[in-house]
């Protein structure tokens, strides 16, 4: 059974830093392409960070340039989004992807950025 657990939001001054995490299991998760996604309420589901299955290469949203890092341990079968110097317009509920023939997604984690 194909899983991807995300982890890690919550509520957050802006300014301030949090680390999303995503465990995944049931598939390959070496042999695939991992994204994050975010969705504001109101908004279209926009990608917000990805990283190629090996961890070489990375390409971001340009919003959130600078601030954002996506990682991967294959060992631990899991992706990690550093969130750095939050704003509130960084406010969604992020969600994991894995990608190559096919796709799956997590089921999401709320992020607040609010004083």
């Amino acid at each position: 059974q194909v899983q991807l657990v995300e982890s890690g939001g919550g509520l957050v001054q802006p300014g301030g830093s949090l680390r999303l995490s995503c465990a995944a299991s049931g598939f390959t998760f070496s042999r695939y392409v991992m994204r994050w996604y975010r969705q504001a309420p109101g908004k279209e589901r926009e990608m917000v960070a990805s990283i190629t299955s090996v961890g070489d290469t990375t390409t971001y949203l340009d919003s959130v340039k600078g601030r954002f890092t996506i990682s991967r341990d294959n060992a631990k079968n899991t992706v990690y989004l550093q969130m750095n110097s939050l704003k509130p317009e960084d406010t969604a509920v992020y969600y994991c992807n894995a990608l190559r023939l096919d796709t799956y997604w997590g089921q999401g984690t709320q992020v607040t950025v609010s004083s």
